[in-house]
């Protein structure tokens, strides 16, 4: 299946006339991306799986993305094969006895296919869902599962290539040694170990691993001591409040020294509690949602519309991307819609458009990232911040990084 760029004829910056769209007015470079083509019949099923409600961690933003997405598909894009798109939605508060209770219910439910905003313990999930013949779908896989499991799909690299994009950044750069502040997670250390470790080496730079544990309040004893090994550079890999302590940290015990980070590094909280210390830092990403590219106004705007007081920023576009990937990849989808028609376009869908992903596309024939047969695309998304807002976006392939 050929998936078309769904903004097929859209180009501007997105400024001039405006077109109505629902309760809002949408710029006149946008209005083939809201044709109003509704969604009827009886819905399709997708499980939702989100990371919300946990003590540590919590991410209701990436579930209300997502839930944008859904409308604005069933509204404007037929849903999935005409028909809409009904959400099963079920929150993992990040605790491994919940994660499986929502695979489960999953599997309980028959959904047909099943979308994950975020979590660290897809290794609990996906074996459950793709064990009873449904889909496992995400934006960026996390776990080891996610990953390299036949009927699971990840539009993006996920995880490993955030890491590989870290380590062409480096040696661009010129960096000999690099201190990783790491969410203190299974998936997130192991994918440290296992993934970051051997492409530093491979791009000439160490890695050295400082692990953090989520809601720390004041990361100034572990940021010192790693300081005190004069890296070049420090990476930040965790949720809002991992980044927050980290970078706060820095602005006074690390400053002048060149800091990454991933994308809920630049979520509201974090920006409003770091301040300047925020300038410079290089985000890296599967997506984009600051630029004036036509995939980054159109998620701005679908927000605007459906989901008005969510934040753009920060990490909820996982949300959105998740699900609208899913609804671009199964474009050309008819007739019968189930768990294997699904997984068979899935396997099909080729140069699908990433959404805000600045001009990525993925096709998932499992050639994308060798090792890696689930990821449909290898590229990331890389900006750095100034005055508190995220810019010079640009895509970077760290497929040269690659281990073959």
């Amino acid at each position: 299946m050929s998936t078309t760029v769904l903004l097929a004829g859209c180009g501007g910056s997105g400024g001039g006339a405006t077109a109505a769209a629902g309760s809002t007015k949408i710029p006149t470079a946008l209005a083939s991306a809201f044709p109003g083509k509704k969604a009827t019949g009886a819905p399709v099923r997708i499980g939702l799986i989100t990371n919300e409600g946990g003590a540590t961690t919590s991410q209701p933003e990436n579930r209300e993305a997502a839930e944008a997405a859904r409308k604005y598909a069933n509204a404007n894009l037929g849903g999935i094969a005409g028909r809409p798109i009904q959400f099963v939605i079920c929150k993992t508060k990040e605790e491994p006895a919940t994660a499986r209770d929502c695979a489960n219910q999953m599997v309980e439910k028959k959904v047909d296919a099943v979308v994950l905003t975020s979590s660290g313990l897809g290794d609990s999930m996906v074996p459950i869902v793709t064990g009873a013949g449904i889909p496992w779908t995400t934006s960026i896989a996390a776990s080891n599962s996610e990953g390299t499991t036949a009927n699971a799909f990840s539009w993006t690299g996920g995880f490993p290539t955030t890491m590989t994009s870290m380590a062409a950044y480096a040696k661009e750069k010129g960096y000999k040694k690099v201190a990783a502040f790491v969410i203190d997670a299974p998936a997130a250390v192991s994918g440290v170990e296992a993934i970051g470790k051997p492409v530093f080496a491979k791009a000439g730079v160490g890695l050295q691993i400082v692990t953090i544990a989520a809601g720390t309040p004041d990361a100034s004893p572990q940021v010192s001591a790693a300081l005190r090994n004069k890296p070049d550079a420090v990476a930040v890999v965790g949720e809002s409040t991992v980044c927050t302590s980290v970078l706060q940290a820095m602005s006074t015990l690390g400053a002048g020294i060149a800091r990454m980070s991933v994308q809920s590094c630049v979520a509201p909280e974090v920006v409003d509690a770091v301040g300047a210390g925020m300038d410079g830092l290089q985000v890296f990403s599967s997506f984009d949602v600051a630029s004036d590219d036509i995939e980054a106004q159109l998620y701005r705007q679908v927000m605007k519309e459906y989901s008005p007081s969510t934040p753009t920023q920060g990490y909820a576009a996982i949300g959105y991307q998740g699900v609208l990937g899913l609804v671009r990849a199964l474009h050309g989808l008819t007739g019968t819609v189930s768990s294997k028609t699904i997984t068979a376009a899935l396997r099909s869908a080729k140069d699908v458009v990433l959404p805000a992903g600045h001009g990525i596309t993925f096709s998932c024939d499992s050639k994308a990232v060798p090792v890696l047969p689930s990821a449909c695309s290898a590229p990331e998304v890389t900006g750095t911040v100034s005055d508190g807002k995220l810019g010079q976006m640009r895509v970077v392939d760290p497929s040269s990084l690659f281990a073959r």
